[in-house]
This record gives structure tokens, C-alpha cells and sequence, in this order.
């Protein structure tokens, strides 16, 4: 296998064995990014869902309240204000300039969702991320709640405790 340009070369998007392969084409076009019939809301979603939940984790375990009996609400609070400055963040993105850029279709991605790269798309993605965000907390705190994760929140928050 060769590395050839997949439409002009001067931009660098080059086919290689690596991005090309049907392992990686698999994998990256399973992405809620990238997975056709998938609204922008429901993406945002999906996303918002998986970086709520583990962000939960360093939040609660290594915080400076890791000790107390309010480790794991704290770790909430702190997750759900992280959600919140990532949602601005990808809407002054949306909101800024043009716009999202467009992405070419091109070696891995073979069919990139248009309605998602527009203002009103990336504007449904952001609150589709933040309902996720806050929605994947919740459901970690609950988790940490119940008698068979307290135990092990509570052998790894020792881990990194000063004493």
C-alpha cells in the first residue's frame, strides 16, 4: 500500500495504510460525529453523555474534598461546571465567524453529516451536549451511591490521600 493524495495534495490529507484501512474507516465512521441518520441533538447527546460520566471520576476521587462525606456531590458540581464551560465553549465555536468548518469527505470519513457543520446544527449540538454532560454526572453519581461502587470510591480516594 502506498501513500497517495485523496484529492489535493497541497491540503495534507494524504491516504495512508493506517487511515485507510478498514479498521480505522470502521471505527471513526461509528463515531456519533460521523454516524449517518443521527441528528445534531442526538449527537451532541451521546457525546455530552460520555465525557460527563468520566469526568465525574477525577472530579470526586481526586478533589481536594476526596476525604469527605461531600466527595461525591462536589465531584458533581464540579462536573456539571465543566459541562457548562465546554457547552460555551462549543457555542462561541458555532457562533464565531462563519461558523463550523466543513469537513471534506476523504479517506476515513466517507460521508461527513452537512446538517451538523451549520449554525443552527452546531447550536443543537451544543445543548444536546450539556443535557448529556449533566445527565452522564448524574448517572455516575448515582452509581457511586450504590453498595457495590461506595466501597472502591472510597479504596481509591485513600489512594491519593496526604495521610
Amino acid at each position: 500500500m502506498t501513500v497517495t493524495p485523496v484529492a489535493d495534495p497541497t491540503v495534507g490529507n494524504l491516504a495512508t495504510p493506517v487511515n485507510s484501512s478498514y479498521f480505522t474507516k470502521a471505527f471513526l465512521n461509528a463515531l456519533p460525529a460521523y454516524r449517518p441518520a443521527l441528528s445534531p441533538n442526538r449527537c451532541g447527546l451521546e457525546v455530552g453523555m460520555a465525557h460527563g460520566f468520566f469526568l465525574y471520576g477525577p472530579f470526586t476521587i481526586c478533589g481536594p474534598l476526596r476525604l469527605t462525606e461531600y466527595s461525591t456531590t462536589a465531584g458533581l458540581l464540579a462536573t456539571i461546571g465543566l459541562v457548562s464551560i465546554l457547552t460555551v465553549c462549543l457555542s462561541i465555536y458555532g457562533t464565531a465567524g462563519n461558523g463550523p468548518n466543513v469537513q471534506p469527505a476523504d479517506a476515513t470519513i466517507d460521508n461527513p453529516p452537512a446538517d451538523l457543520f451549520t449554525k443552527a446544527g452546531w447550536a443543537e449540538f451544543a445543548s444536546g451536549f450539556w443535557l448529556g454532560g449533566c445527565g452522564g454526572a448524574a448517572f455516575a453519581w448515582f452509581l457511586t451511591g450504590t453498595a457495590l461502587v461506595a466501597p472502591l470510591v472510597n479504596i481509591a480516594g485513600g489512594v491519593w490521600s496526604v495521610n
